[in-house]
């Protein structure tokens, strides 16, 4: 099928775009104009910080934007943009009018481990367009070499280097994570173009309690893959090291192909692996856009949702595990003015076609599909480039 540049280029077609279960193969856009239904806002915000925070609409639940601030105090919320922030020349300020852009950054925080030994393993770029109808996740390879900034509250000197290594030495010399992510915001801004209105750290770890509360999410296992973080000990499932420790003979997890209901722990420790996959950290990327959308998608569906006492523990849950950045919007406007975007319109986006792209020296750097596909971002047209790009969209159900 050939998609040309001048066609009509509404938010619905996207949402059909490289549906695996289209009759005409996984890059047919469906020409029926089914009338979209729409998600419960309390799955909505998952799509606008790429995190299950699960709120309480007004016609949902009694109380509406009373109940979302009360439930949404366990939220840390920080500066983690720093000089990248999108300025009001840039359609940035105190109002949701206009494309919304956030730096989403996964960690895997253990108690052993402190601020300033953390990297960030996931980082993601979530791009919301002005029609506010449809929600985009962009992978950045963690390896991907970049040019990080002088940076003060951290007394870092600045230099060539990965960027999850961006956000570690931003983290130093007390720098913690605001400074990690400050620092690579800072980076970012500079390697794309992009602008960022807020931003997200996410505790992949600390979102074992939020998947177990919702039930588990499906997820489909593509590859098969043996775990390098945790062994199964009495059928129990446990970090590597602990389970050393107990003496116990110890089993591999085996994520198998096929898909599958999966508990927290399983569904975190299948979203954590790349050593074993065709390719590596960009098939991690893909599994961990897939999580995020998994949780969506199950948010929006589950009856138990309707239960006030139930959204409130699992939103304290989430927040336990997240600290974000929306500048200078109240939280509870940020949720509700985002009403229109519904967990599965999420298009999941790959960067260099998702695989290893590397310079003269072995180095990874952004391809000139992935630039372009930036600038698309920067300028508000990423629905025209889908369409004219679609081997950029992930097929994750």
């Amino acid at each position: 099928m050939t998609v040309t540049a001048d066609r009509p280029t509404p938010s619905s077609d996207l949402a059909a775009l490289l549906d695996p279960d289209a009759p005409d193969g996984p890059r047919e856009i469906r020409s029926r104009k089914a009338k979209k239904v729409r998600s419960p806002l309390w799955a909505r915000i998952t799509t606008s910080v790429g995190v299950v925070l699960l709120v309480a609409s007004a016609g949902g639940l009694v109380g509406g934007k009373v109940l979302i601030s009360k439930t949404t105090d366990s939220i840390a919320l920080e500066n983690l943009t720093g000089d990248a922030k999108k300025t009001e020349a840039e359609g940035g300020g105190a109002t949701l009018d206009g494309p919304i852009d956030m730096l989403l950054m996964g960690v895997d925080a253990r108690e052993r481990w402190a601020a300033d030994e953390l990297r960030s393993d996931t980082i993601i770029v979530l791009h919301i367009p002005a029609s506010h109808d449809q929600a985009y996740l962009i992978s950045i390879p963690r390896d991907t070499e970049v040019t990080a900034p002088a940076f003060e509250p951290s007394k870092y000197s600045g230099g060539t280097v990965k960027a999850t290594e961006a956000f570690f030495f931003g983290a130093q010399n007390g720098g913690g994570w605001t400074g990690g992510a400050q620092l690579l915001s800072k980076t970012l801004k500079a390697e794309t173009g992009i602008s960022f209105d807020g931003a997200g750290i996410i505790n992949f770890g600390g979102f074992k309690q939020v998947i177990d509360e919702l039930g588990g999410v499906k997820m489909c296992v593509d590859q098969q893959v043996t775990s390098k973080h945790m062994k199964l000990v009495g059928g129990e499932p446990m970090w590597l090291a602990e389970a050393r420790k107990t003496g116990k003979p110890m089993k591999d997890v085996v994520h198998e192909v096929g898909c599958k209901q999966m508990e927290g722990w399983e569904a975190l420790d299948y979203a954590r692996q790349r050593y074993g996959l065709k390719n590596g950290d960009y098939d991690r990327q893909r599994h961990q856009q897939q999580l995020i959308k998994a949780m969506a998608k199950k948010a929006s569906s589950s009856g138990t949702l309707t239960n006030p006492l139930k959204v409130s523990s699992i939103i304290k849950s989430a927040g336990e595990a997240l600290v974000l950045d929306i500048g200078d919007i109240q939280l509870t406007d940020f949720v509700l003015g985002l009403s229109g975007v519904a967990a599965n319109d999420m298009v999941l986006l790959r960067t260099n076609n998702g695989t290893f792209s590397g310079n003269g020296n072995g180095r990874e750097v952004f391809n000139d599909t992935s630039k372009a596909m930036f600038q698309a971002v920067k300028e508000d047209k990423l629905a025209e480039f889908v369409l004219d790009n679609p081997d950029v969209v992930a097929t994750e159900k």
